[in-house]
C-alpha cells in the first residue's frame, strides 16, 4: 500500500515537465458523481488532434499532484513508450481523497446492487468518469484502459466489475484483493505488523479538499532498531493509536481492533465480487512483494472462474513490491536474475497490451500465464496456472532435520522447540523500523542457527526440481499453551562454492535464500472468523496455502524448510495462550513448548506442485 505516485513516474527517465508540456496540454476537471460528490481529474490530452485517443487511466488515493494546469508531471502512463504513443492520461483523486469531495473509506466495499444514487463503490465512480470523459473531451476514440500499482492497482480491479463499454482493458498490478487475506493487513490471522504500523505512520485521514502537505512530519520511532521498538516501546496494540497517533489515525484502529475475519474484512474482500468484467484484463504482480503478492494471484483466478473476458492474462516476476515500473529488474537484494527482467516486461509486454487492446496495433499474443521461473532465470509460457503438468509431492520432515519426498516411518516422532514471545526470533538478520521490500529473498543462515527455529534439510540435489502453483504446509503439531503462530518457510540453499556477486560483501556460498514464507495462527485452524483455543498437549492438524512460486532448486542446491513461532516484527507476536491479543499485557506473553510430528498417520511436511 505503499503511495507508488512517484514510483511509476520512476520508470520514464526521458520524460520531463517540459517534455511532457510540449506534447500535452493539460486540463482540470471536476468530474460528478451518481451520488453529487465531485472527483478532481487531471486530463492530459495530446497536442496533435489530426486523430483520436483512447483514454488511460490511473485512481489513486496517493494525489494526482501537480496540482494547477500550468504544472504538469515528469512522465505520463506506465512507461516512456505510453507518451510517445499518444494516449489521453487521466488522473483522478479517489473520493475523499486529496481534491476530491466525498468521505474516503479504506478499500470501499463493492456493492453488487445499486438501488439509489447514493449506492456507490469504486465500480460506480470509474463508470461516471468515463461516462463523463467520453462525453466531455473532445477528440477521444471511444475507447479506455486503467491500470494501477497496490491501492491504485486495487480501484482498477474494482473498476473493471460491470465496466463501462468503454473500459476495454484493464491491469490490475499489485492489487489489494482481500485486505485481511494475505495482502497489507493480516496473513492467515497474524498481523502484518512493522508493514502496517509504518504504513499508516504516513497515511493519514485528512479534510477534503485538501492539498499535500510537502511538510508533513511522518513518524519518528526515535531508533533505528525496529526490534527493539516494536518489543519495548509500541506498547499494547489496542491502546496503540492513542499512545503513538494520538488516536487520529481510524485507519491503524479499524487494523487492530478486528484481528478476526470479521464483517469489517468480508466486506473489503474485493476478490469475491470480480465476475461479469468485459474488458480484457492483464493481471501483474512480483513473487517477491511483501506487500500484495496474495492480490493478483487472486484476482486473477477469480478473473478465470467468474467472467468472460476479453482476454485473462497473468504475469508474475522476480519483483519486489511494484519493480517491474522502475529500474532494470536485473536483480534484488543479493539475489541475481541476470537479465533486465522488468525494462523486457514494460517494452514487450505492458506496452503491447494496452497497444493492441486500446489502438488495435499489434496483438503480443500473450499466453494465459507469463511467469518467470526463479533459480533458472527464464521466462515461462503457460496455458493454465497453475501448470495443468504440476504434479502433487509433499516435502516431508525427517529425523535428524532430514527433508525427503519419502514418507516417514510409522515409529512415533516428534521434533520441539521453546518458543518465548518476549525473544522473538528476528525475521531478518539486520536492524529495521519498517519492513524492507527485498525481505522475500533474504538469506535465512541467521534463522537456521536460533535456537527456536526447526530446520530440516535435503540432500544435495542431483537434478533440478521445479516446482509450480501453491506452497501448502501440512503440519501435525501440540503445545503446552493454547494458542500459536507457526511460520513455515522454504529456502533454497546454494552451494558451498557458489561465486559471489561483484560489488557485493555478502559471501554467497550457503546462502539461504527464502523462496516463500508464511506464518498461521493456530487458533483460526478452523475458522478465521470463530477463533478456538488450543488443547494444551493435544495434537491438532494445521494447514493453509502459501501464496504460488515458479521456481528451480538447481542441481548442487539443497531444499530447506525451517518452523519457527515468531517472525519479529514484521509479524505481530502471539502470547501463547487464546485471549483478544490486542489486549494482550506482558505479563500476558508467555513461554511454550512446540511438537512437530513426522510419523505415519500424523507426518508432517510442505506441499508443492512439481514439474518437468
Amino acid at each position: 500500500m505503499l503511495p507508488l505516485v512517484l514510483l511509476a513516474a520512476a520508470g520514464l527517465l526521458a520524460q520531463t515537465p517540459d517534455a511532457v508540456r510540449a506534447r500535452y496540454t493539460k486540463y482540470e476537471h471536476r468530474i460528478p458523481m451518481r451520488d453529487g460528490k465531485r472527483l478532481f481529474t487531471a486530463v492530459y490530452v495530446p497536442k496533435d488532434s489530426g486523430q483520436s485517443y483512447p483514454f488511460l487511466i490511473q485512481r489513486t488515493p496517493y494525489s494526482v499532484a501537480p496540482y494547477g494546469v500550468d504544472r504538469y508531471r515528469a512522465g505520463l502512463g506506465p512507461s516512456e513508450p505510453f507518451a510517445q504513443e499518444g494516449f489521453i492520461f487521466v488522473y483522478q483523486d479517489v473520493r475523499g481523497r486529496y481534491q476530491s469531495e466525498g468521505t474516503f473509506i479504506e478499500m470501499t466495499p463493492h456493492q453488487d446492487r445499486k438501488r439509489t444514487p447514493a449506492d456507490v463503490d469504486e465500480s460506480s465512480d470509474t463508470w461516471d468518469t468515463l461516462e463523463w470523459l467520453v462525453k466531455h473531451i473532445p477528440n477521444n476514440s471511444g475507447k479506455a484502459g486503467i491500470w494501477g500499482i497496490s491501492y491504485p492497482g486495487f480501484y482498477a480491479a474494482a473498476g473493471m466489475i460491470d465496466a463501462h463499454p468503454a473500459l476495454v482493458a484493464a491491469s490490475p498490478q499489485a492489487p489489494i484483493a482481500d485486505l485481511y487475506m494475505g495482502d497489507d493487513a493480516y496473513h492467515n490471522g497474524v498481523l502484518w505488523l512493522a508493514h502496517n504500523f509504518g504504513f499508516y505512520g504516513g497515511f493519514k485521514p485528512h479534510r477534503e479538499p485538501t492539498l499535500p502537505d510537502p511538510n508533513a512530519p511522518r513518524f519518528e520511532f526515535n531508533t533505528p532498531d525496529g526490534y527493539e521498538f516494536y518489543l519495548r516501546r509500541l506498547g499494547n496494540l489496542g491502546d496503540s493509536n492513542e499512545k503513538h497517533f494520538r488516536n487520529e489515525n481510524v485507519y491503524w484502529d479499524d487494523t487492530v481492533k478486528h484481528p478476526s475475519y470479521d464483517g469489517f474484512w468480508q466486506a473489503r474482500n474485493l476478490a469475491s465480487h470480480i465476475r461479469n468484467t468485459p474488458p480484457a484484463v492483464m493481471t501483474v504482480g512480483g513473487w517477491f512483494d511483501a506487500e500484495d503478492l496474495a492480490g493478483p494471484l487472486r484476482i486473477f483466478r477469480q478473473t478465470e472462474k467468474n467472467s468472460t473476458t476479453r482476454a485473462n492474462t497473468l504475469v508474475m516476476g522476480p519483483w519486489s513490491h511494484g519493480g517491474w515500473a522502475r529500474g532494470d529488474g536485473d536483480r534484488l537484494s543479493h539475489v541475481r536474475f541476470h537479465s533486465k527482467t522488468a525494462a523486457w516486461y514494460r517494452e514487450n509486454v505492458e506496452f503491447p497490451f494496452f497497444r493492441y487492446h486500446l489502438k488495435d496495433k499489434d496483438d503480443p499474443k500473450l499466453p494465459k500465464a507469463l511467469v518467470f521461473e526463479t533459480g533458472t532465470n527464464l521466462w515461462r509460457r503457460f496455458d493454465a496456472w497453475p501448470p495443468a503438468n504440476a504434479a502433487a509431492r509433499t516435502l516431508y520432515f525427517r529425523a535428524g532435520g532430514k527433508l525427503s519426498f519419502e514418507a516417514p516411518p510409522d515409529t512415533e516422532a516428534f521434533d520441539q522447540y521453546l518458543s518465548d514471545p518476549n525473544k522473538p526470533a528476528p525475521f531478518v538478520a539486520y536492524t529495521i523500523n519498517r519492513m524492507p521490500g527485498d525481505y522475500m529473498v533474504e538469506d535465512q543462515r541467521h534463522a537456521s542457527v536460533h535456537p527456536d527455529v526447526l530446520v530440516y534439510e535435503s540432500e544435495v540435489l542431483a537434478d533440478d526440481i521445479t516446482i509450480a502453483g501453491p506452497v501448502s504446509p501440512d503440519l501435525y503439531v501440540s503445545t503446552t499453551g493454547s494458542d500459536a503462530d507457526f511460520v513455515v518457510k522454504l529456502i533454497d540453499v546454494y552451494p558451498d562454492d557458489y561465486p559471489d556477486n561483484d560489488q557485493d560483501p555478502l559471501r554467497m556460498g550457503g546462502y539461504q535464500q527464502l523462496v516463500r514464507g508464511e506464518p498461521f495462527r493456530a487458533k483460526y485452524r478452523r475458522s478465521f472468523e470463530k477463533p478456538e483455543p488450543l488443547t494444551p498437549g493435544q495434537r491438532t492438524r494445521i494447514e493453509f496455502a502459501m501464496p504460488d512460486v515458479c521456481h528451480t532448486f538447481r542441481h548442487g542446491h539443497r531444499i530447506m524448510v525451517q518452523v519457527q513461532s515468531s517472525w519479529f516484527p514484521l509479524a505481530d507476536r502471539n502470547p501463547q495462550k487464546f485471549m483478544d491479543i490486542p489486549k494482550a499485557r506482558p505479563a500476558d506473553f508467555q513461554k511454550a513448548t512446540h511438537s512437530v510430528f513426522r510419523q505415519t498417520g500424523a507426518a508432517s511436511g510442505v506441499r508443492v506442485g512439481q514439474i518437468q
